[in-house]
């Protein structure tokens, strides 16, 4: 299905259905974070066991990731992404046993589902929606950014209501999953649609191109700031002084403030004549926001708040986008994206894990901002790469160009 226009007819359900599918890739992990100072002392969980949890997901999204397009020429883009959001209800549910065991097989399962959701999906906006990708990536962006910030919100006055029960809290969060797989169904199993017509044909050349690499390695370190936000920030806010409620409440608005950024940036940026701007505007405000939260008086915490989720929310959406860009057609944007998320998420996962390791072995939350500036340097330097006007020099194998 390429439609004309995003807004007309079975266009706009399927529009509809993906901001669903898109709504669940985030609140598996951010409703760790408000409640892991109760995870840790309901199961005795150590500073670097608990970091483990925050970065257990992260890694399996970049460790499953590469391997959905290769199950998409199988069984079927749109099939996969409903096969995967059935595994993510089951492994949200089972965080709900109270065992160490079932929190972490939990974690793990679903970051494995959201990461090949997340590799397939800019290939279903490249394919229905050619003339329209940039847009629907805007889209797709903000709805990612509102599930986290309505997890990382509302998970702490979930388990106040359910009588200060924080597994029940987290697997509550089952009920939006299996509102997804209602509205994907019908997509997915319906036609060519799930069928392998709906596959992705192999790419060559991708991995040994240089711009890959660096569209790759500016997804893996913003996502890698994102990750320790969503898992420590909340503990930092805490440790700082603030409630539980606050903390949890402060990540959530800044989380919600990534949504206008998420939506108008793809836009802005597929404008422009190049994304580098974008790369220097985002990794800027994401240290300022950062190091606020973490060394601002607290009376000015909010407001540092707000700065680091209108960048965060750019930062993503702009990393998104360069896969889309940076693609000549749909079989090379999903490749792409199996690349940038695999990879990148195995090497954000690293920030959570040396955020709690850290932590652990100092006592104190300032060596950790230098890691973060350290992280958002990095994304700096890959994002000004990626940020050039030029596509990946792979082809879609027996195609002469993919131009």
């Amino acid at each position: 299905m390429t439609p004309s226009s995003p807004w007309h007819g079975r266009s706009l359900l399927l529009a509809g259905a993906i901001v669903l599918v898109a709504l669940n890739l985030r609140p598996a992990l951010s409703s760790v974070g408000p409640v892991l100072n109760e995870i840790m002392a309901g199961l005795d969980l150590s500073a670097a066991q608990a970091s483990w949890l925050t970065t257990l997901p992260v890694l399996c999204l970049g460790l499953f990731g590469p391997l959905a397009p290769r199950l998409a020429r199988i069984v079927g883009t749109d099939r996969l992404i409903l096969a995967m959001l059935v595994v993510l209800a089951a492994a949200i549910a089972l965080r709900g046993a109270h065992t160490p065991l079932a929190l972490f097989i939990g974690t793990a399962v679903g970051g494995l589902a959201i990461g090949a959701v997340n590799v397939l999906l800019p290939g279903v906006l490249k394919r229905d929606y050619p003339g329209h990708a940039v847009a629907m990536t805007g889209v797709m962006t903000m709805a990612m950014c509102g599930g986290a910030a309505v997890a990382a919100g509302a998970t702490v006055p979930l388990m106040n209501r359910l009588d200060g029960d924080w597994a029940a809290a987290l697997a509550w969060w089952v009920v939006p999953a299996l509102i997804a797989i209602v509205a994907w169904a019908p997509f997915a199993l319906r036609g060519k649609r799930g069928g392998k017509a709906g596959g992705v044909l192999p790419v060559v050349g991708l991995w040994r191109d240089k711009v890959a690499w660096q569209v790759t390695l500016f997804m893996g370190m913003q996502s890698s700031l994102a990750y320790c936000v969503f898992g420590w920030l909340a503990p930092i806010l805490r440790d700082r002084g603030i409630s539980a409620v606050e903390a949890g409440l402060m990540v959530s608005v800044s989380v919600l403030c990534q949504l206008p950024t998420a939506l108008v940036t793809p836009s802005l940026a597929g404008r422009a004549r190049d994304q580098r701007l974008a790369v220097v505007l985002t990794q800027c405000g994401t240290a300022i926001g950062l190091m606020g939260c973490m060394l601002a008086p607290l009376s000015l915490i909010w407001g540092f708040a707000v700065i680091l989720g209108l960048a965060q929310g750019a930062s993503f959406a702009t990393a998104l986008s360069l896969i889309v860009l940076r693609s000549g057609d749909s079989h090379i944007a999903a490749h792409l994206s199996g690349m940038a998320q695999g990879v990148g998420y195995s090497v954000s996962a690293m920030g959570p894990l040396l955020v709690g390791l850290i932590h652990q072995q100092t006592g104190s939350w300032g060596p950790v901002a230098g890691l973060f500036l350290a992280i958002g340097a990095s994304a700096l330097i890959a994002g000004l790469g990626a940020g050039r006007r030029r596509t990946v020099g792979a082809r879609v194998e027996g195609h002469a160009s993919t131009a």
